[in-house]
């Protein structure tokens, strides 16, 4: 059992709650010209648009912001650019998904198979191949797309199987854009209305030929974005051959607090096999810093886009991320070693500083009678690892460990951080998990703690729950409580963790993550 999986626990009490600022106009998960002999056959016109636009349905785990990770299906829209099966989206409708299901023209009696050839997340363009067949397919628009051009997006939107198609005028001819999850440089804004599920579907002329594709929208605004044509044929051919483009690999959003404050890129999901798999990037991390630069500062892709525009995205390059699933930060190079722990988050909602590096060294402590182990500060040089006695008769292996041993264990004591550790063989265990944390609640309740959360605690070697309290004591000390049977039944553990300071809180971590019973 990992040491990050154990972990979660303390995540939960330490976590970071996080809420998107945008969306883009994917249905969420529940969250240039083809090169010569790629497309032979003459484009269709505009009463065809149907039969070139293809609907997809990207299956797979994704890891939301509000709901955490779940395996669902989010379905956008694309559309052929050749008769053998090349088309073209959105990275975020495709990019990390496990499977791609397709089906072409509104038709749903024939699923076609995809994969995904190439991909750019600060694009947000991505060309797949489905399987090969003689397909009709579109043509691009020659020549200027200027401001009053008739339009029309075509698509699939709310994941509805039925075709729709809506008519503008290009507002904007030509525009940068950034957006919470792209960074373009050429972006045509429009008033052909487009629904979540419409990303990735074309955008279209009165002839049917292509001048777009169509990636956001806006219904408070009124605002239907799509990336021009000239954005998408200068790198159209590189996504063919399977060359990824100003990526790293991931599905990202910027992320604001309800306050405007950038938090960073949140990863939806990651491509397998992709630069930010290697280096160890999952879906679920917040994304901080690369290069020494704050991501995501103005809820946009802008800076991460930047950084990959200077350096190149084969350069070896620094990243910070927030693991929110565990509450630890990790830091290390893309295009090189995975990313490590280097801290815990110093609070619930913390996202920088305060917090007591990984590498602080750390020793096992293991009890009198040889049942129980965890691994407590080096530099808390007070341990008690006597047997103890409770109040019912009831004889528990045992283990304190403190600075100040003594202090740690006076009566109504909340200025020296410590740990506790006990455990008992369940046929002999005094008190059940629930009788631990009840408890601990009546004391710490009259010590003027508060309880800020509580849940189930399950690491795949213990199972059980867990309480975590707030301003104890003059000192306003943290304290977590837990307790729990392990997986076989053997054993009852209680555990409990009091820290004063922020560098006391990767302890916390560090206990959760090796405290470990034997009878």
């Amino acid at each position: 059992m990992t040491t990050h999986r154990r972990r979660a626990a303390a995540a939960a009490a330490l976590g970071l709650t996080l809420a998107a600022a945008l969306s883009s106009c994917a249905l969420p998960a529940l969250p240039g010209l083809p090169a010569a002999g790629r497309g032979d056959s003459d484009g269709v016109g505009f009463d065809d648009v149907q039969s070139a636009t293809i609907q997809i349905e990207a299956v797979g785990t994704f890891v939301s912001p509000e709901e955490g990770g779940y395996e669902a299906a989010g379905r956008g829209s694309g559309f052929l650019i050749s008769d053998d099966g090349l088309a073209v989206t959105n990275n975020h409708v495709v990019v990390g998904a496990g499977t791609l299901k397709v089906w072409r023209g509104g038709d749903t009696s024939e699923t076609l198979n995809a994969k995904v050839l190439g991909s750019s997340e600060c694009l947000d363009l991505a060309v797949i191949q489905l399987e090969k067949d003689d397909y009709p397919h579109f043509d691009w628009r020659k020549g200027k797309i200027p401001t009053a051009t008739d339009v029309y997006a075509a698509g699939f939107p709310l994941g509805d199987p039925e075709f729709t198609m809506t008519r503008g005028i290009v507002s904007k001819a030509d525009t940068a854009m950034d957006t919470p999850w792209a960074s373009l440089s050429h972006v045509i804004e429009h008033d052909a209305r487009i629904r979540a599920g419409n990303s990735g579907g074309p955008l279209v002329d009165d002839a049917g030929k292509l001048v777009g594709v169509n990636y956001a929208g806006n219904d408070q605004h009124d605002q239907n974005l799509a990336i021009h044509r000239d954005e998408v044929q200068g790198v159209i051919d590189q996504l063919i051959d399977g060359e990824n483009v100003m990526s790293l690999g991931i599905n990202g959003t910027a992320l604001m607090t309800e306050e405007g404050e950038g938090l960073g890129i949140w990863v939806n999901s990651v491509a397998s096999g992709s630069a930010a798999d290697k280096a160890g990037i999952a879906a679920g991390d917040l994304l901080t810093k690369m290069e020494g630069v704050s991501l995501g500062a103005d809820g946009t892709m802008a800076d991460y886009c930047s950084v990959l525009e200077t350096h190149g995205t084969d350069a070896t390059l620094s990243v910070e991320l927030f693991r929110s699933g565990e509450g630890i930060y990790y830091a290390g190079p893309v295009n090189g070693d995975a990313v490590e722990a280097v801290s815990v988050a110093q609070e619930a909602g913390a996202t920088d500083g305060g917090a007591q590096s990984a590498d602080t060294e750390y020793s096992t402590v293991v009890d009198d009678t040889e049942s129980v182990a965890v691994d407590v500060p080096a530099h808390w040089s007070g341990v008690d690892t006597s047997v103890w006695t409770d109040p019912a008769g009831g004889e528990w292996a045992h283990i304190d460990a403190s600075p100040d041993i003594a202090a740690f264990q006076s009566a109504d004591s909340w200025s020296t951080p410590g740990i506790s550790v006990m455990a008992a063989p369940a046929a002999t265990a005094t008190y059940a998990p629930e009788e631990w944390l009840s408890m601990a609640a009546q004391q710490l309740t009259q010590s003027g703690c508060t309880q800020a959360s509580e849940d189930v605690y399950s690491d795949g070697l213990h199972d059980g729950a867990y309480t975590y309290w707030t301003g104890c004591g003059e000192a306003g000390a943290q304290y977590l409580m837990l307790s729990a049977y392990s997986a076989d039944g053997s054993y009852v553990i209680a555990l409990a963790v009091q820290s004063v300071t922020e560098e006391d809180l990767a302890t916390i971590d560090r206990v959760l993550g090796s405290f470990i019973a034997s009878f």
